[in-house]
């Protein structure tokens, strides 16, 4: 099926808000995770609404709080999420961030201890908005790994994403946004859901061996995601592990940590000012200029062009709003579900969506 994002965002809204979030903080969050489907990111969308609202009934999800500044050294500052919506304390911490930089031209900032944050490149779009450069590396624990390190098989870590933006004068920014697995395991989840495949190199099985089914992450006898790149990507995975859990967090991925269903992300975040470095005008200069330059590249055989990060998801929603963001039979069941257990009624998400 095909639902626009309105009526999308006022269902997923409202679910939250009866789970017991102020209106403010639903409307934000649901925003947010429609705004991941419609870039194509479906698997930092509205299908992470039923893991929420289990969160917040197993009240590992604190619903209403608000990130909390508990270090501050000028250049370097420590946010404490306090397991509250990731998209609320993470946009109030890169909000914190922003002005600090203002005064410093470089910001460091640790954010610990947030529910899961959602799509990074929200906050990244945000520093960029503001004309600000941003590097984001994030781990992701509170529950049993999924990713093995390259040249093994058992799992160790999760997707730690590692995003990136670069502002651009009157023109929309360079957005670099990944997991640092082969494939970020929501979309493992979106093609489990919908009986798809995976690309090959992706995931192992039990015995190590390549496999393109998605089952083998959901059902036992369970394998692995991979790393991307091979050794790069798992180079970079760690990075993010001990940057986003050791020095801006708490907590990392080994065994002596509490594992559950949580879903915590801590994430360590530099903003920089580029008129602290070479001034605006030269940087701009050759942002766009190198921009061009990769633009003007021939395109490969089975290419219509070439792309700068960041393009993809424009394009995707620029088409997603057209037509309507695609939901898999299964991911919709769950959403219905969670409306259901959050204490919504047959007829009011019927009302909702039809609104």
């Amino acid at each position: 099926m095909q639902i626009h994002a309105a009526p999308l965002t006022k269902l997923v809204s409202e679910i939250f808000v009866t789970a017991g979030a102020s209106p403010g903080d639903a409307q934000e969050v649901a925003s947010h995770l429609v705004e991941a489907n419609l870039k194509g990111h479906d698997s930092h969308g509205i299908g992470m609404t039923p893991a929420y609202v289990g969160n917040i009934k197993a009240d590992l999800l604190k619903v209403g709080a608000q990130a909390n500044l508990i270090k501050d050294s000028g250049a370097v500052m420590v946010i404490d999420g306090q397991f509250g919506f990731g998209q609320v304390v993470g946009r109030q911490a890169t909000d914190m961030a922003i002005e600090r930089v203002k005064s410093t031209g470089v910001v460091c900032a640790g954010v610990r201890n947030c529910h899961h944050l959602g799509r990074i490149g929200t906050y990244a779009e945000h520093c960029a908005a503001a004309g600000l450069v941003s590097i984001h590396f994030v781990n992701v624990v509170g529950h049993a790994p999924q990713v093995s390190p390259y040249g093994g098989r058992d799992r160790r870590m999760t997707t730690n994403p590692f995003t990136c933006a670069v502002p651009r004068h009157d023109a929309p920014p360079v957005v670099l946004d990944m997991a640092t697995s082969a494939v970020a395991l929501g979309k493992v989840r979106v093609a489990y859901n919908a009986g798809n495949e995976v690309p090959a190199g992706a995931l192992v099985d039990h015995e190590g061996a390549p496999t393109t089914n998605p089952a083998v992450m959901y059902e036992e006898p369970f394998g692995a995601l991979g790393p991307f790149g091979q050794h790069k990507g798992y180079g970079l995975a760690v990075m993010c592990e001990l940057l986003g859990g050791a020095l801006a967090g708490e907590w990392t991925a080994q065994p002596e940590n509490h594992r559950s269903h949580h879903i915590v992300n801590h994430m360590f975040m530099c903003v920089m000012d580029p008129e602290a470095f070479g001034g605006l005008d030269k940087f701009n200069h050759e942002v766009d200029a190198m921009v061009e330059y990769l633009h003007s590249t021939t395109p490969a055989k089975g290419f219509d062009k070439v792309r700068v990060p960041g393009e993809p998801e424009r394009e995707s929603k620029a088409l997603r709003e057209a037509e309507g963001i695609p939901i898999d039979d299964t991911t919709w069941t769950g959403l219905l579900k969670a409306a259901r257990s959050a204490g919504l009624s047959d007829e009011q998400i019927d009302a909702l969506i039809k609104a």
